[in-house]
């Protein structure tokens, strides 16, 4: 374009030279085609400046467009790598699983009956487990139960350790009157010995059983036979028996009559064996009230005739000693009655 510009310029150059050598109506003529000339040169200058800016707008077009394509390039580059390393991995894995088609088929065309066996042996498993996941919760069920009752046991338990130990205390507190009854019972038997000393081995007998002192009298130291008066060398070992039990009011005391079984032959208002030794135990009582102090509520009399012998009323001497009076000697046992009551 600017070399076309150039080019008009020495044709103008040209014709103003050759103006000056040709007549009026040539200059006319060339006057005119300059004119014409300077006008198409405007015109081409103004297309010339719309060309340069389009010129500079498709350069600029041109290096955005480079620019695009060097990154689709790039771009394309490195795509281009990773697709070829996916259709590698692609591939890879079309063999590996084209491998795996081929061993499945295999497996299942070769392995039916090792396959039935093997979902036998899976039934068969499960079956098992089901019946054990059973058997659990049945064991499951048996351990509440079986805790509850525990619970209970043991709570039962405690209730019981508790009453034991109760037991325990009042059964000490017993053993400690028995203890202390034992002690009395003793001393009263030393204090009844001291007190008959002379009488003992002479038809009177002093022994302790079952927590009570006996004092046994013979028929032949308080009575003649067939009587129920006392003579009085029975009397004088009656007032000193009396005299421990004025001392002792913590004892009661039972006297009681025995025959053997000879039947009675007397007359009068004695009829019998049992009115012979339910009136020989009555006179003792009698002689005990009249010469001490002590409470007639703390005594009793009875008579059991023949019927609670020491010995065989088969011989003489046997006889002898079932025809005796006892006199029973108890402590008193209100506080041991009153722990058993309280239970």
């Amino acid at each position: 374009m600017k070399k076309s510009f150039i080019s008009v310029l020495y044709v103008a150059a040209a014709m103003a030279f050759m103006l000056s050598c040709v007549p009026a109506r040539k200059f006319d003529e060339i006057k005119k085609k300059k004119e014409a000339y300077e006008k198409e040169n405007a015109q081409l200058k103004i297309e010339n400046q719309s060309f340069t800016a389009k010129m500079t707008e498709l350069q600029s077009s041109i290096d955005y467009m480079n620019k695009r394509i060097y990154g689709l390039e790039l771009d394309s580059t490195v795509r281009g790598t990773s697709l070829r390393t996916m259709t590698s991995n692609y591939d890879q894995l079309n063999k590996t699983y084209q491998l795996l088609l081929a061993n499945n088929r295999d497996l299942l065309s070769g392995s039916n009956s090792e396959t039935r066996k093997i979902l036998v042996q899976l039934k068969t498993t499960q079956d098992s487990l089901l019946n054990k996941e059973d058997a659990l919760k049945k064991l499951a069920a048996d351990l509440e139960i079986k805790k509850t009752s525990l619970d209970k046991l043991s709570k039962e338990m405690e209730t019981s350790r508790t009453e034991l130990e109760a037991k325990e205390a009042k059964l000490a507190e017993l053993q400690n009157i028995l203890n202390k009854k034992d002690s009395t019972v003793k001393a009263l038997k030393a204090k009844v010995i001291d007190a008959l000393t002379g009488y003992e081995g002479k038809g009177l007998t002093i022994t302790q059983k079952n927590g009570k002192v006996y004092v046994s009298l013979d028929e032949s130291l308080l009575f003649a036979s067939g009587s129920f008066t006392v003579d009085s060398k029975g009397v004088g070992a009656i007032k000193k028996l009396a005299k421990v039990l004025e001392t002792n009011p913590d004892i009661n005391v039972l006297i009681e009559g025995h025959t053997d079984n000879v039947p009675y032959a007397g007359t009068g208002a004695i009829k019998d064996n049992w009115d012979l030794s339910v009136l020989r135990a009555t006179a003792i009582v009698k002689i005990i009230t009249a010469n001490s102090s002590v409470d007639p509520k703390r005594l009793s009399a009875s008579g059991k005739s023949e019927y609670d012998p020491v010995e065989s009323n088969a011989t003489k001497e046997g006889k002898a000693k079932n025809r005796r009076t006892e006199i029973i000697l108890t402590p008193k046992l209100d506080e041991l009655f009153q722990i058993i009551e309280s239970n």
